[in-house]
């Protein structure tokens, strides 16, 4: 058998070659999806559904999150949806149903838990990719954090801009870290050295791994327990975030590390108004840990509630005196 080729700067060309051999062989099947946008406190969510006019990918939907232990499609990869050497350790290859062009699934070549814990040589063969191309990598750290399969998978998409609005205002300081405060979930975020992406693959690795490491101990969180406790991360060239996870999903709508970069996928499109009743943040929110808010916060809050029951008890002044006219 002859050996992918190793990572390159144009892997997005070597990811389209595979995309139009797998659709060729029917080896790549894509679920068509419909999208909308829910608001919700100044945060955009998108919210996709299996299209109405492909109803045959609900099938495919199914087998994404159908958990079937004896079975590992990972050792080995299908050929046709293999797209490149990552590494001594890696691969790159196409998520066999995706839902957004180009995902890319970074898996290890032998079999490791996913959720075992992650390790520099991880971090290396996702920074293969991200150097070059950017994007928002992602990590689902287990079942309960919505991983669908048990052999260690990073994953990869093209764009970035749904994590920018959640991640907290960072200074340029490299390795400085904090919390987004309107989010209502426990989660830390890091800055990351914009020299790491120039610098030799497994020295990023070491640097990403070292952010991954301070984040787990910001959030209590062992980063060399195996098996780790549930989170999911998400990673771009500015930074990461982690959250801790609590359950897969509520309401039978299931989340996995893009629903915190504001990406989430109902299985019918009934779900929607049902997600639009718990709103994205409630969601969230129940699947991770609830934050606990500062006594800062607290204070604001509590100011802020004074502010809007006077406002009321005014109004109400108003009202009153208004009744009192009218019947005088």
């Amino acid at each position: 058998m002859t050996s992918p080729p190793t990572a390159k700067p144009d892997l997005l060309g070597l990811i389209d070659q595979a995309i139009a051999g797998a659709l060729d062989t029917g080896t790549l099947q894509p679920i068509r999806t419909e999208q909308t946008l829910v608001h919700d406190d100044g945060f955009d969510f998108s919210v996709r559904w299996v299209s109405s006019l492909a109803r045959k990918d609900a099938a495919r939907v199914d087998a994404v999150t159908r958990r079937t232990p004896d079975f590992n499609p990972f050792l080995p990869p299908e050929p046709s949806l293999t797209v490149a050497e990552l590494g001594a350790g890696h691969l790159a290859v196409l998520n066999k149903y995706p839902v957004i062009e180009r995902h890319l699934l970074i898996i290890t070549r032998q079999f490791e838990a996913q959720t075992a814990p992650l390790n520099v040589a991880d971090f290396s063969a996702l920074a293969l990719v991200m150097r070059a191309h950017g994007g928002l990598g992602f990590y689902n750290g287990g079942a309960i954090a919505g991983a669908s399969q048990p052999h260690k998978h990073l994953q990869w998409v093209p764009s970035d801009s749904g994590l920018q609005s959640f991640m907290t205002s960072l200074s340029p300081t490299s390795g400085e870290f904090g919390e987004n405060l309107a989010l209502p979930w426990r989660h830390i975020c890091v800055r990351l050295d914009e020299a790491c992406w120039v610098s030799p693959t497994e020295h990023c690795g070491a640097q990403l791994h070292a952010a991954f490491t301070r984040a787990c101990s910001a959030l209590d969180l062992p980063p060399a327990a195996d098996p780790m406790p549930a989170y999911n991360l998400l990673l771009t060239r500015d930074g990461l975030m982690l959250v801790p996870r609590s359950r897969e999903k509520r309401e039978d709508i299931s989340v996995n590390a893009l629903g915190f970069a504001g990406s989430l996928f109902v299985r019918r499109p009934e779900q929607i108004e049902l997600l639009r009743a718990i709103g994205p943040l409630a969601l969230l929110t129940s699947v991770a840990q609830e934050r606990v808010a500062t006594a800062g916060e607290l204070v604001k809050k509590s100011s802020r509630a004074g502010r809007v029951q006077g406002a009321n008890d005014a109004n109400d002044e108003t009202y009153q005196m208004d009744r009192r006219g009218v019947s005088e």
